[in-house]
This record gives structure tokens, C-alpha cells and sequence, in this order.
């Protein structure tokens, strides 16, 4: 991890990455200002905003899950020249990021606002729509590399079923996203609406780290650091994955395609063993599963790269990545974060051309049908 690129990229490497036409599935835009959003939020919510800002799911006040020392998460060199936050300048993006990976696809990830977690559900609602519309106006239609998501929050479903119809007209969004820190577990019969709808719509369920559920994001607790913290968004992934397979979702929607975004990939294989063994011992429980919970995370479940469990032998790292599946993984960067992983060293253990391929292009393509 770095939170500074200093070392420009090398002929051969740039001929490299060229020939892999990386799709980057994990790139976070960010608005330069509210104002931003004005043409597309009514007066009513922009005037909430300016007065009242966000009320969120969360007991802290006046602080974020990440460090001062971290402003916005951000990597130090990605501080636009220009003026404003990293990720709000398209065209230093592209000097930083796009350009030089030869990123032929990159999935935005909005984070703004933390809209997944307002307690006033119609005001996240409307921030929610005013962001669809801005990831369109603002990037994709700038630069057609960049793909946009439908952003909606679960815990006001039909206000989402109504925002997915809406951005779905459009044909211009190549998945939905939630939130992974909801009122409750996400494979709770509450949420099936939401993706009910994006099976019918043949579009991935993207649920990227991050957000206030309102709970403790560990199951001991309030955390004291920030690296507990962050440690904390495996444990919230892999605690998902378990409620989405073992309440059903799979065996209920066997189309739909589910993507963690930016949770790793370390604790895969640990999670599928446990849940295979308590399926042996419990499943008159669950008769509504009809094979072995390993089976649909290797069927409906994808998981983008970053951040990679780093083990002191490259070796092991392979058999991690073997034990998960090669085509289960889809490359990400999360430009212009911190702890970003670079095209060039996010891997620390061989991979023939073929499962390069893969992970860094063939895989996202066959999931979002680019």
C-alpha cells in the first residue's frame, strides 16, 4: 500500500497494461461542492442540505471511519492541482489513473454524502437520485470509459424500486448498488424487492464497503482505532455473504450476479469451509437451501481485488486466490484512495497471461456484459 505513486510507469510496463485493457471496477468520484447537485435536487432538499445537513446512522459526531491524517481517504498525490477533492477533477483522473493503466472500463463508486446512511429516508432518497444524475452529467457522458451504478438505499425499498425503474429507462447504468451496513443483515426478506428487480433487469447487485448501519461494525463491539475500523469491512462482507447465502437469496433469485466491492477477498475461503460444516450439521434448518452454501459463492457471488491479503509467501497467496476461484475475482484500484492498489505490483505471486486476463478484464466483462 502507498499513499503516495512516485515512480513513474516504465515503456514495458505501459506496453503491459495496454495489452490488458484493465477494467478497473472500483473508481470514487467525488463532487467538487454541493452545488454540484443543485440541477438535479429540488429547492426543497437543497435547502435541507444547507440548513441540516446529513443526519446518519451513527453514534459519533463530527467524525468519520477514517483518520485526520487521511483526509477523505485520499492518497496525498491525488490532490487535484486544479483545486477541490481527489476524484473531482475528470481530467486529472485521467492523467493519473485512466490514461496510463489504459483503463477501458472503470465502475464509479459514489461515496458523497454517506448516502446509504441517512435517517431521513426521502432526503437520502433525493440525494441518491441527484447523484445518479450527476454520475452521468459529470462522467460518464464526459468520458464513456467510466460506467455508472444505480445508487438506492434498501432500507426505503420503495423509493428504490422506484429509483432503479427511473435510471433503468435509461439504459446508461450497469448495476445496482447498496449498502453492506443496512438496518439488518442483507439477506433478510425485507430487501428481496430490490433484488427481485435487478434480476428481472439483468443487473449486477454491486454492495461496496463502507457507510453506518446504526450497529457496531464488529461483533465485539464499538472499535477504538481507526485500523480496527478498517479492519472491520472484511468482517462486515463476510458476515453479508453468510446472511445473502444461508437465508436463501441464491436459491430465490438464481440470476441474480452479487459483487463485494472493495472488502478483499483473504476471508473467502475460511467463511465457505464454516458455513459448509454448520450446512452439514444444521440443515434441517435451512431446508430452503438445496446444496452447500460453497456452491452458490462460487456461482452468483464476484469479489473485487482490493485491498489484497498480503501473506510473507507469495506462495500462499496463490493458493488463496485458487481456493476462491480465478473467476470469481474482478481488479479494482479504488483511485484515489489511500490504500489504492497499483495495476503494476497489486499482485505478489505469479499468474500466467490467461488468469491476468482474467481478473483484470474478462471476468468484469462477462459479469457487466461490457
Amino acid at each position: 500500500m502507498s499513499d503516495v505513486i512516485d515512480r513513474p510507469m516504465l515503456d514495458l510496463e505501459t506496453a503491459a497494461a495496454t495489452r490488458l485493457k484493465i477494467i478497473d471496477c472500483d473508481i470514487h468520484p467525488s463532487i467538487h461542492a454541493h452545488s454540484d447537485l443543485n440541477e438535479f435536487l429540488p429547492k426543497r432538499w437543497q435547502q435541507h442540505l444547507k440548513e441540516y445537513g446529513s443526519h446518519l446512522r451513527t453514534p459519533y459526531i463530527g467524525t468519520t471511519p477514517y483518520p485526520r491524517s487521511s483526509p477523505l481517504i485520499a492518497r496525498r498525490d491525488a490532490w487535484p492541482p486544479t483545486g477541490g477533492v481527489p476524484g473531482s477533477d475528470l481530467d486529472f483522473m485521467r492523467k493519473q489513473h485512466l490514461d496510463p493503466f489504459d483503463v477501458e472500463f472503470g465502475i464509479l463508486q459514489v461515496l458523497d454524502l454517506f448516502i446509504f446512511s441517512q435517517q431521513n429516508l426521502e432526503f437520502g432518497a433525493a440525494i441518491q437520485r441527484a447523484i445518479n444524475d450527476w454520475q452521468l452529467a459529470f462522467w460518464a457522458h464526459r468520458d464513456p470509459r467510466l460506467k455508472a451504478s444505480i445508487l438506492v438505499g434498501q432500507d426505503g425499498s420503495d423509493l428504490g424500486l422506484a429509483e432503479i425503474d427511473r435510471c433503468a429507462k435509461t439504459g446508461e447504468y450497469i448495476q445496482i448498488n447498496v449498502s453492506p451496513r443496512a438496518n439488518e443483515p442483507l439477506g433478510r426478506r425485507r430487501y428481496w424487492p430490490i433484488y427481485e428487480r435487478a434480476q428481472e433487469l439483468d443487473l449486477p447487485l454491486g454492495i461496496h464497503v463502507g457507510g453506518y448501519g446504526g450497529h457496531a461494525p464488529t461483533g465485539g463491539g464499538w472499535p477504538s482505532y481507526y485500523c480496527e475500523e478498517h479492519q472491520s469491512n472484511a468482517h462486515t462482507v463476510a458476515s453479508n455473504l453468510t446472511s445473502l447465502v444461508l437465508e436463501g437469496v441464491p436459491e430465490r433469485f438464481p440470476k441474480l450476479k452479487i459483487v463485494f466491492i472493495e472488502g478483499g477477498f483473504g476471508w473467502i475461503p475460511a467463511t465457505m469451509w464454516r458455513m459448509d460444516q454448520h450446512f452439514e450439521r444444521f440443515r434441517s434448518e435451512v431446508p430452503h437451501l438445496k446444496r452447500k452454501p460453497s456452491e452458490y459463492v462460487k456461482e452468483h457471488f464476484w469479489f473485487t481485488t482490493q485491498p489484497i491479503d498480503e501473506p510473507d509467501e507469495a506462495k500462499h497467496l496463490r493458493q488463496l486466490i485458487e481456493w476462491v476461484g480465478i473467476d470469481r475475482l474482478l481488479f479494482s484500484s479504488d483511485y484515489p484512495h489511500w490504500d489504492y492498489d497499483d495495476a503494476r505490483y497489486a499482485f505478489k505471486t505469479p499468474l500466467t497471461d490467461a488468469e491476468r486476463r482474467k481478473i483484470f478484464n474478462s471476468n468484469a466483462r462477462a459479469v457487466y456484459k461490457f
